[in-house]
């Protein structure tokens, strides 16, 4: 009985030690791939957080177009590691490798659903209280979302002033959610174990 007491804080310290540092390394990533103002205050907290395990890496895997294949790697590594740690606790079994990669791609395109979600609902709430602040994380915000929310605009312009792309990239947003990484989250099940 005493042993599920510690299984489950040593779960809830990997999940939110683990979680927190792969969300860290996915914002980083993210804010590299739009090009987000590296001289931001929260920019360069990321970037000093990451640089341990992302700059070694970058002698290793280099860049692809533009894109950091480090921090992908980095990132999978994390999430996958992350589950290893749990295999490792009682109840919970160490997956195959190929499920244990499935699981954790998908669950990264999980988070990074969920951050383009919060983030942009978040900037809605800004929008709504304080329209004209100038915060170094809202302008983080508005430049992590604003290429969704740009080709949103594309297809419908704002009506009477009223901007309707959150809504058509929230649609987006869960039909990939629905219809991909759902699906792909059984497949990796299914093969973890």
């Amino acid at each position: 009985m005493g042993g599920e007491y510690f299984g489950n804080a040593g779960l809830f310290l990997i999940k939110t030690i683990l979680g927190l540092y792969i969300l860290i390394v996915l914002l980083r990533f993210l804010f590299q791939l739009v090009r987000a103002d590296f001289y931001n205050p929260l920019s360069s907290v990321l970037v000093k957080l990451t640089n341990p395990l992302l700059l070694p890496l970058r002698r290793i895997i280099p860049g692809l177009g533009g894109i950091d294949l480090a921090s992908i790697f980095l990132l999978i590594a994390l999430q996958a590691l992350e589950y290893v740690l749990i295999g490792l606790l009682p109840r919970y079994g160490i997956p195959a490798p190929v499920g244990l990669l499935v699981m954790s791609i998908t669950d990264l395109l999980a988070l990074t659903v969920n951050v383009f979600f919060f983030s942009i609902l978040i900037q809605i709430v800004i929008s709504w209280i304080n329209p004209h602040a100038h915060n170094p994380v809202i302008s983080l915000l508005h430049q992590l979302n604003e290429p969704l929310l740009g080709r949103a605009r594309r297809l419908i312009p704002p009506i009477s002033g009223l901007d309707l792309s959150p809504i058509i990239v929230f649609v987006v947003l869960k039909l990939i959610e629905f219809l991909l990484i759902h699906p792909l989250k059984d497949v990796g099940l299914g093969l973890a174990f």
